[in-house]
């Protein structure tokens, strides 16, 4: 049977396309005319501080809040009179994960494969928790997880279903160092598995490991879009100098707590 993802690979053109967008809350004009596309399969940041409108973003393609302008496509399908196709194909994570700290990481998975009516909950969640690195933590309370094993459950509640699109909103804020490494290289393994992924970042260092495509997002608009290599050519030339290469803080971090382990 053709999967979600089969059927996207499928497909021609880009798996989102955003054209216009525009929204504003009373006198405020949070989107301006946004444009972009992001490749299937691919890894795309959407880079901008707090209050440049990428979570509005999200919302809109995620037919959780309606536009004032402009259009937008998510799996071929239109967010304005197809809403409940394109909230078919797709998967969001927030800000803040959406777990049951109650129940154990297992019953969690459980529950969403159910709701979704899906065969085989159980097995569907034995599944994701050894894709997740969870299995060992399965029969425990989530309440006892740390920031990255929460993170880690809720984008893996998000797979269910075989979504091709998901939409990651801010997916490492108030991760410690280890854990936004852990869930980086899980949004890795998403891509490589064929799964678009969107997400919103203010991180630089974010954007610049993760991202196929980056664009940077200020007061409502694109104001920059290309791979990284295409966005430092918009810079002059890097003068070389010997320089004594010190580590960070976040490499002395990772290396003493390694060595505890």
């Amino acid at each position: 049977m053709t999967t979600l993802i089969e059927k996207s690979r499928q497909s021609v053109g880009p798996a989102i396309r955003v054209r216009c967008l525009e929204k504003s809350y009373g006198k405020l004009e949070v989107l301006r005319g946004v444009d972009f596309e992001v490749s299937r399969g691919s890894i795309f940041a959407l880079l901008g501080s707090n209050g440049a409108g990428k979570t509005t973003t999200i919302k809109i393609l995620a037919t959780l809040l309606k536009a004032d302008a402009g259009s937008a496509m998510v799996n071929d399908f239109d967010i304005a009179t197809q809403a409940a196709q394109v909230r078919g194909s797709i998967s969001l994570t927030g800000q803040f994960a959406a777990v049951d700290e109650i129940l154990s990481g297992r019953e969690n998975l459980v529950l969403v494969a159910k709701l979704r009516h899906l065969d085989d909950p159980v097995v569907i969640a034995d599944g994701l928790l050894d894709r997740f690195s969870l299995t060992e933590a399965a029969t425990r309370r989530v309440s006892t997880y740390s920031g990255g094993m929460r993170r880690r459950l809720d984008i893996a509640m998000s797979l269910i279903g075989d979504s091709p699109v998901i939409f990651l909103d801010e997916p490492t804020a108030g991760l410690d160092p280890e854990a936004r490494i852990e869930v980086w290289q899980t949004v890795k393994e998403l891509a490589g598995s064929g799964t678009t992924v969107l997400l919103t970042t203010q991180y630089l260092d974010e954007a610049e490991q993760l991202a196929d495509q980056i664009a940077v997002l200020h007061q409502g608009r694109i104001i920059a879009n290309g791979t990284l290599a295409e966005l430092k050519q918009l810079f002059p030339p890097a003068q070389v100098e010997y320089v004594e290469k010190q580590p960070t803080l976040e490499e002395i971090f990772l290396a003493i707590i390694g060595d505890r382990r």
